[in-house]
């Protein structure tokens, strides 16, 4: 760990919130606007203002691509809910929803330097979401779709990125994908495992769980085991979505059928992004220096002590325990290499290469329970965009 982070540790402790001091550091709102120009005198103002902008406008009326120079819309991240799938709250509507789009763009400008606003709309309808940011997209450079409900969000992502020409991206799906692979192959790393050699458990076939299966084959993994509330998710089960077939048809190659007791025997990963609580027999029948992921918020499928009785690094979604996988540490150096180098959509080659930049911040210090950087690792953000950006290059999107 390093002293910044020690200090930061030792300094403040995240299972001891007050209510009082929550909704007062609330209170107004998270984000505030403000100017880059100066106002001081009347130069300034006729600069910044009338008459001066009047030029500005027109030259962009003439050139359009003068915008991204003289505005800030292309490197404005705006932050997309409906509210229907909030944290571990589920759908609790736009406006109690503006409170975490609020801290997402907070994070967007602390970890990724990039201005962002939410922006919540009173629709869950697809097709309506689409129109709205289609005729919004003037007014800002990228999309970070958030906390949509499965299967929709798969929809309306898809939807989004055939309409608008800026990088476009649910972080639920692939935010939670990019540092979970990072995480794994930090994890390999310390244990000297390959990804193409294990079997992977993955509890939840919703929007995170769709999303790191197909990561996880994109990067070679042996064999993945989907589940979701009705068990392994496999071709010709009835009553598969569309989503869920067509991930069937890449996983399990073991043919296994059943629940999550057939699942995990044997298996060498289990990461788990559902409400579905796991018992330490479960865990306890998993391979030999077998690792396990509950991401689950705020409790974990199995409590990371008990886990660790058996398996041989163990990490959660929470930071007050060791090896916490967080999104931070992909989406705003995502979308800040996806904005600099002027891409038009985010590929899988650049979710690959946010994974291999997150894991390069922390090489010289993995270790069990460190294998992935601090959620505050200053390093990450620019490492991550770095990469991302010739990444993009690279796919030719840029």
């Amino acid at each position: 760990m390093t002293a910044v982070n020690e200090a930061r540790t030792e300094n403040s402790d995240p299972t001891q919130l007050t209510d009082e001091e929550i909704f007062n550091a609330h209170l107004g709102g998270k984000l505030e606007v403000g100017a880059t120009a100066s106002l001081a005198d009347p130069k300034a103002l006729s600069i910044a203002y009338t008459p001066g902008v009047a030029r500005v406008s027109k030259a962009i009326a003439a050139d359009a691509s003068l915008a991204a120079k003289y505005t800030w819309a292309h490197r404005l991240v705006v932050v997309v809910s409906d509210g229907t799938a909030v944290l571990g709250l589920g759908d609790i509507g736009p406006s109690a929803s503006l409170p975490v789009m609020e801290g997402k763009s907070a994070l967007f400008k602390t970890f990724g330097g990039l201005d962002s606003i939410p922006l919540v709309l009173n629709t869950t309808d697809v097709d309506e979401i689409v129109e709205t940011l289609v005729r919004l997209r003037p007014s800002f450079g990228a999309v970070n779709l958030e906390d949509v409900s499965a299967p929709r969000c798969f929809e309306l992502e898809q939807k989004l990125i055939e309409a608008l020409d800026c990088p476009v991206m649910h972080d639920d799906q692939h935010g939670t994908a990019v540092v979970s692979l990072a995480a794994l192959n930090g994890a390999n790393t310390v244990l000297s495992k390959n990804i193409g050699d294990q079997r992977v458990v993955i509890s939840g076939a919703g929007a995170a769980g769709i999303a790191i299966a197909k990561i996880l084959i994109a990067a070679g993994a042996g064999d993945i085991t989907l589940l979701d509330s009705r068990g392994i998710v496999r071709t010709g089960r009835a009553g598969l979505n569309p989503v869920k077939e067509q991930i069937a048809a890449v996983t399990n190659k073991s043919n296994l059928d059943g629940g999550i007791d057939v699942a995990l025997r044997g298996a060498d990963v289990f990461i788990g992004v559902s409400s579905s609580q796991v018992s330490e027999d479960l865990i306890a029948s998993m391979a030999n220096d077998s690792i396990v992921f509950a991401l689950s918020n705020p409790d974990p499928e199995v409590h990371p002590e008990v886990a660790a009785r058996h398996a041989a690094i163990v990490a959660t979604g929470r930071s007050d325990f060791p090896n916490q996988i967080n999104n931070v540490l992909a989406f705003p150096g995502i979308f800040r290499g996806a904005l600099d180098a002027g891409a038009r959509r985010i590929t899988e080659g650049m979710k690959l290469a946010a994974a291999d930049a997150i894991l390069a911040v922390a090489k010289d210090d993995l270790g069990p329970d460190r294998i992935v950087p601090s959620a505050l690792d200053p390093r990450v953000g620019p490492e991550v965009a770095a990469a991302v950006a010739v990444a993009a290059k690279a796919d030719g999107v840029a």
